[in-house]
């Protein structure tokens, strides 16, 4: 069950659990869609946008292109799988095709994995150093940033999800304050926080990158089977 979150009301949507679940409710037909040459990526932020089409281009050539839908999305509440998986299917309904919806989390080892998809109001509300204060009556500082990017060729297909994730730790801010909590974040085998890293850097190691990969490979796969089969039917 996912959780839609407006304001002070709470709306609690009951997705097909074949589907949530990757079971029979996805079929392969669905997922063997050849891929569009347009794909809107729900996003109003324009640094994401940003790094997404670095990240994109720095691979095989695309035969798609990326255009950004700004769209007024719910607050879900869930399992960060499911929520990605509802926005898209939301989103897919909004552009009236193929469409791609990301969703970021910064998990505490010490917390079970908290705050997790819910990092933009803990940073919203108690900024770098409150997230630091979270962590300071436990001695493990180790974290993850997981990013989950959901894809579907169009309202009629269930998504597929591709997760991707850095290992690291919380520490103090350092770097430039203006991309969420890259701040805090260490990852493992660098010295640097997000902020502190050049971008090319931060796009070879990132979780977002990480997801945006599989995401990317998929979508270079299907438009190559997709060719494969033209070059036949001739």
């Amino acid at each position: 069950m996912v959780c839609v979150v407006r304001s002070k009301a709470h709306l609690c949507i009951r997705a097909d659990a074949a589907g949530l679940r990757g079971g029979p409710g996805r079929t392969v037909a669905k997922q063997a869609m050849a891929t569009p040459q347009k794909i809107f990526f729900a996003t109003g932020n324009k640094k994401k946008l940003e790094e997404v089409a670095a990240i994109l281009a720095s691979g095989a050539a695309l035969p798609f292109t990326v255009e950004a839908a700004k769209l007024d999305l719910p607050e879900l509440q869930g399992e960060p799988e499911e929520i990605s998986k509802e926005k898209c299917r939301i989103a897919a309904r909004e552009v009236g095709g193929a469409v791609m919806v990301e969703d970021t989390s910064l998990c505490f080892n010490a917390m079970h994995g908290l705050p997790g998809p819910y990092i933009k109001w803990f940073l919203e509300k108690l900024g770098h150093d409150g997230l630091n204060r979270m962590l300071a009556g436990f001695d493990d500082k180790t974290a993850y940033a997981q990013c989950i990017f959901a894809y579907t060729p169009g309202p009629d297909h269930e998504p597929i999800t591709f997760v991707g994730r850095t290992e690291g730790r919380i520490v103090p801010a350092r770097g430039p304050s203006d991309f969420g909590w890259d701040p805090v974040f260490q990852p493992d085998g660098f010295d640097l926080t997000y902020a502190e890293m050049e971008k090319e850097a931060k796009n070879k190691i990132s979780h977002r990158y990480r997801s945006l990969d599989k995401l990317r490979n998929h979508l270079l796969a299907n438009a190559e089977q997709q060719q494969q089969q033209q070059q036949q039917q001739q």
